[in-house]
């Protein structure tokens, strides 16, 4: 049997374990195996830049961070169209593929991987794909890894930022990553005690930031936590189209939303607010043990798959349980924060203010 390995998209802790997983359900159940690995991403498959890996490879990388073997970012619009030397990117893959006569391409990515993923399989090659992001926003599982070990990050930069925050009365706003979608700081808010959470799927009103600092000033609290999402919008701005967006931010110079909200609430309040941006730190690090152990999992569902020849599936995990679910029923589908969810309306319940008409 011969397969080959690419993480592709933004790296995250997990992806190694994830890889290990695979690579030993193989090794474990198949008496002769190759596996080929490619590097950074799409971009080895595309240009064969690969090698012949062995066991030795897979021997303790549980526990560690990146990729073994680098990532790109390889964007899915740009698939069809030639590269600067008018080589067809789609036809290289295949290529690539055929020459090493491949049984099975697995594939470790987030949304636009997974696009990608989808397309090599309409192309007819024998694919695999394994949910990667710290966003947690692929939609067709639960759960995707990196998530976790990416809370744990955001969570502990939450948390040592209300030691500060405490001793000199301040405003804090810790800036979580997520453009398109909350998940990461609604689960790093709740968990670190954060007194507001902006997400992009909630549009935010600037008075409902400011009653919400002004009612903890009032019940005798002299500081307050913000956890923003990067991809946090105001109602106001939700209204925009994307090109009136963004030539508005051009105009504000401001260096992410963040700092926007900082300077309206020390102009509103009176109070210092300052930004902490714990950036790609969550990316970061080992992967946390809720992570290995989805990883191993899926990892180990990845191989059986390979082996009762189920290609074209992403392997997800739903209600605990690994599932194969089509990637031609996921492929470019996003999963959102419900506004409506019962961890939303839980987090409300508490007090947690999400600065929007509902609060």
């Amino acid at each position: 049997m011969k397969i080959g390995l690419l993480t592709s998209g933004g790296d995250c802790q997990a992806l190694n374990a994830t890889m290990r997983g695979v690579v030993k359900g193989l090794y474990a159940n198949v008496e002769e195996l190759e596996v080929y690995g490619f590097y950074d991403g799409y971009k080895g498959l595309i240009y064969s830049k690969y090698r012949l890996l062995t066991s030795a490879d897979f021997s303790g990388i549980l526990t560690k961070g990146g990729t073994i073997l680098g990532t790109s970012r390889q964007p899915f619009k740009l698939m069809r169209e030639p590269d600067e030397n008018g080589l067809d990117k789609v036809a290289a893959m295949k290529s690539t593929y055929y020459k090493l006569n491949l049984d099975c391409l697995v594939i470790l990515g987030g949304n636009g991987t997974q696009k990608t993923a989808n397309l090599l399989r309409e192309e007819g090659l024998n694919i695999i794909h394994l949910p990667k992001t710290i966003d947690n926003d692929i939609f067709g599982t639960d759960m995707t890894f990196g998530f976790y070990s990416a809370v744990n990050v955001a969570t502990e930069a939450i948390d040592c930022i209300h030691t500060t925050a405490a001793s000199h009365n301040r405003v804090f706003i810790v800036e979580v990553m997520g453009h398109k979608v909350g998940w990461l700081t609604l689960y790093a808010g709740v968990a670190s005690g954060a007194d507001i959470i902006l997400l992009p799927e909630i549009p935010y009103e600037d008075k409902k930031i400011i009653q919400a600092i002004e009612r903890r000033h009032k019940n005798g609290k002299g500081f307050t936590i913000l956890a923003v999402a990067e991809g946090a919008i105001s109602k106001e701005d939700a209204k925009l189209s994307k090109k009136e967006l963004k030539k508005k931010q051009e105009k504000e110079h401001y260096p992410s939303v963040s700092y926007k909200i900082a300077e309206m609430i020390t102009k509103e309040t009176g109070i210092e607010a300052r930004v902490t941006v714990p950036g790609h730190t969550q990316r970061g690090g080992s992967p946390c043990p809720y992570d290995r152990v989805l990883c191993t999992r899926l990892g180990s569902a990845a191989a059986k798959a390979i082996i009762d020849q189920k290609y074209g599936n992403m392997v997800a995990i739903i209600n605990d349980k690994t599932e194969l679910v089509p990637l031609e029923k996921v492929a470019g589908k996003l999963k959102s924060v419900d506004p409506n969810c019962q961890m939303i309306k839980e987090a409300r319940r508490i007090g947690i203010s999400f600065a929007s008409k509902d609060d």
